[in-house]
């Protein structure tokens, strides 16, 4: 297994090994190992999946403490632009994002900890995301930020994807208070 950190603390980014022979291929989706020369002990609890055509955005989520998520994302079939966006007030990188391509081809999986804004995009059809979660979905808690806000300066790769009604309406990151 390999990793990438980002220059914002706290993703990574890991490319698990993949045993491949004439019957298919084997890997590890996750291992506590991987984290643990990191630094990093996360506690999983709840396992998430969705299905998304090309185009669809969803995001940017997250939830506020005392239910505050780290996530370990992936996808299992097609491609999706995952993006993190640091809400942690006293980091010197808040407001700013990192992001990756997941891949269904290449197994790869990001690590986002608590106290980032989440968002990903499906960039083709039937694409499968799953993720774990340190925390259990809390509805009181949740908050997100505009998917398309400029203070933030994410290139999404299109100008009108498909977002929910919900999405559409969260506020701006220079209107947010944050909890972390």
């Amino acid at each position: 297994m390999d990793h990438k950190l980002f220059p914002i603390e706290g993703l990574v980014e890991f490319q698990p090994r993949v045993f491949r022979d004439e019957r298919g291929y084997f890997l590890e989706t996750f291992s506590l190992k991987w984290f643990e020369p990191l630094g990093i002990k996360p506690v999983f609890v709840q396992d998430n999946q969705s299905v998304s055509a090309k185009g669809v955005l969803r995001g940017l989520h997250f939830q506020k403490p005392p239910h505050a998520q780290g996530k370990l994302v992936r996808v299992s079939s097609g491609r999706a632009l995952d993006i993190a966006v640091d809400l942690r007030r006293n980091s010197p990188t808040f407001g700013q994002h990192g992001s990756c391509v997941l891949d269904a081809d290449k197994h790869n999986l990001f690590y986002i900890p608590e106290g980032f804004a989440h968002g990903f995009m499906a960039l083709e059809d039937n694409t499968t995301f799953l993720y774990k979660c340190t925390d259990f979905y809390a509805p009181e808690t949740e908050g997100g930020i505009l998917w398309n806000d400029s203070a933030l300066g994410i290139d999404w790769g299109i100008a009108e994807p498909l977002v929910s009604p919900k999405d559409e309406v969260l506020p701006l990151l220079q209107d947010f208070s944050s909890p972390f």
